[in-house]
């Protein structure tokens, strides 16, 4: 099993920045990517940014040139660099980790507000 613990949400003013950290705990063996989804009220799940070990990234459209997803040196942490914050980012955010063994098996964390307010 794999445990990850967000934090570093909270209420930011537009134009703002913040920076998110994921640590992964458990069987970490068991991970290769790791991302970042949001959820805002009403709305699907959608994926932020992901980040393999190799550090390959990928960005939602809507985050490029904004968001900056990156790795700790022990390949168990993962943060997202927000700046530039719009109130359309407000939303929980989710750390997640694909199991790299077992199909289709995704970890996640509790979540972490995030509020882009004046």
């Amino acid at each position: 099993q794999v445990q990850l613990v967000e934090s570093g949400g909270g209420l930011v003013q537009p134009g703002g920045s913040l920076r998110l950290s994921c640590a992964a705990s458990g069987s970490i063996f068991r991970l290769n990517s790791m991302g970042w989804y949001r959820q805002a009220p009403g709305t699907e799940r959608e994926s932020v940014a992901t980040i393999t070990t190799g550090g390959r990234t990928d960005y939602a459209d809507s985050v490029k040139g904004r968001f900056t997803i990156s790795r700790g040196h022990a390949k168990n942490t993962v943060y997202l660099q927000m700046d530039n914050l719009k109130p359309e980012d407000t939303a929980v955010y989710y750390c997640n980790a694909p199991d790299a063994i077992v199909p289709r098996r995704d970890y996640w964390g509790k979540g972490t507000l995030v509020t882009v307010s004046s």
